[in-house]
């Protein structure tokens, strides 16, 4: 029996040292995880502590960098301004050369490289002057060369959409458009260009306009067979052909019948041009050119605003927002710019004809409507601008397209 209480006592001894054993493991297994996590969690804090250190690294660097460039902004307005005013008297007379240069130089006739078209002398002296101008006219050199007709007057068969319009005694048909002159400051100098076929002639018809009252016009047409209408302001230009040269011109004759009239069926060229300024204060020089040629100049002050009236019509005047005379005429290629276009400009475009004409995209390129959509009731304004035309009539009739021989 002893012996017997002696082997179970045995057999519990043994059981108990494997339950201490396994619970000392579970224990040292249950340290090793605490051990384990504890060090994971340091990881973790070493981790974020790096990170946080690395953010307020890259932030100082940051603010160093904005500080750096705050710097340098301020340094570069005070050079500026040194070099501005440094150079303000002789800047004046750098831009009235560029000026003088570009009225004088004659537009290649054939399209060059940039060193050939450097080798004339006033196109050198303008690269040094402004090289960004000198650029721009290298370009539209040889834009108008590529396009410029062999002989002028000989390139016949070329096919061209315009629009034409039945005028005050046809069909009254007409655009609107919600182009107003004073949304671009053109008192301060603007320059239209636009080729019109007459279809009839007679007195007071207009090929675009818009008047709001005696003292605000911006208009342009003719007064009658025998003379221009030009409206700017409170000014009226109604000049003859006859007085102005234009009958007699060796360039322009052609244009007009023995009465000294305007003809009919044949598109000619007109631009108005009136001088930049910086305020609408005293009078600026307009000039009103026929078909590249310089025919009448006047000095005139346009201040008054354009009032509530609103946009200009095409092939009428919108006269205090009536249709108001309008003219029997087909339209291609209505441009206002914001300034003041030289002579060789307006002469350029009259050489380029209608099919060589393009002002897409050009520097201060205001309003353009090119009239070669050939279908639909909206004339697109290529300006960017977005007053586009819309076809309307104050009778019967529409605008009409055409596709023509030029």
């Amino acid at each position: 029996m002893f012996k017997y209480i002696q082997h179970r006592q045995k057999q519990w001894e043994k059981k108990w040292d494997e339950e201490e054993r396994k619970i000392a493991e579970e224990a040292e297994r249950e340290e090793a995880r605490i051990a384990e996590a504890q060090a994971q969690a340091r990881r973790q804090k070493l981790l974020l502590e790096q990170q946080e250190t690395n953010r307020l690294r890259q932030q100082s660097l940051q603010r160093q960098q904005e500080q750096a460039e705050e710097k340098w902004d301020k340094h570069f307005d005070s050079l500026l301004s040194d070099i501005k005013d440094q150079f303000q008297k002789s800047n004046n007379d750098k831009l009235e050369e560029i000026k003088v240069i570009i009225r004088t130089r004659e537009p290649s006739l054939q399209q060059l490289d940039w060193e050939s078209w450097l080798s004339d002398p006033l196109n050198q002296r303008l690269a040094v002057l402004d090289f960004e101008h000198a650029v721009e006219l290298f370009k539209r050199d040889n834009l108008l060369a590529k396009r410029r007709r062999p002989t002028r007057g000989k390139a016949k068969g070329l096919e061209q959409v315009v629009l034409s319009f039945g005028g005050a005694e046809g069909s009254r048909s007409y655009l609107t458009t919600n182009f107003n002159p004073d949304d671009f400051n053109l008192k301060l100098g603007y320059t239209v260009s636009y080729w019109v076929r007459p279809d009839e002639v007679g007195d007071l018809m207009f090929a675009f306009g818009r008047r709001h009252n005696s003292n605000q016009r911006f208009a342009y047409g003719i007064n009658t067979a025998n003379a221009i209408y030009v409206g700017v302001g409170g000014e009226r230009i109604r000049a003859n052909w006859t007085a102005m040269g234009a009958t007699t011109n060796p360039k322009l004759a052609h244009l007009f019948n023995a009465s000294n009239e305007l003809k009919t069926g044949s598109f000619i060229h007109f631009a108005v041009t009136y001088a930049d300024r910086a305020e609408a204060s005293g009078k600026a020089a307009l000039k009103i050119y026929l078909n590249g040629v310089l025919i009448k100049e006047n000095s005139l002050n346009w201040s008054a605003s354009g009032g509530g009236t609103s946009g200009m019509f095409i092939g009428a005047r919108n006269n205090v927002g009536d249709y108001n005379n309008g003219w029997a005429c087909a339209l291609s290629h209505l441009a206002i710019f914001d300034k003041e276009q030289p002579s060789s400009y307006i002469e350029d475009i009259y050489n380029a004809g209608i099919s060589g004409t393009d002002f897409t995209g050009q520097s201060g390129l205001v309003g353009y409507w090119k009239f070669d959509k050939g279908s639909g009731t909206i004339v697109t304004d290529h300006s960017g601008n977005g007053n586009h035309g819309t076809f309307a009539t104050d009778g019967s009739g529409l605008p009409n397209w055409e596709s023509v021989a030029i």
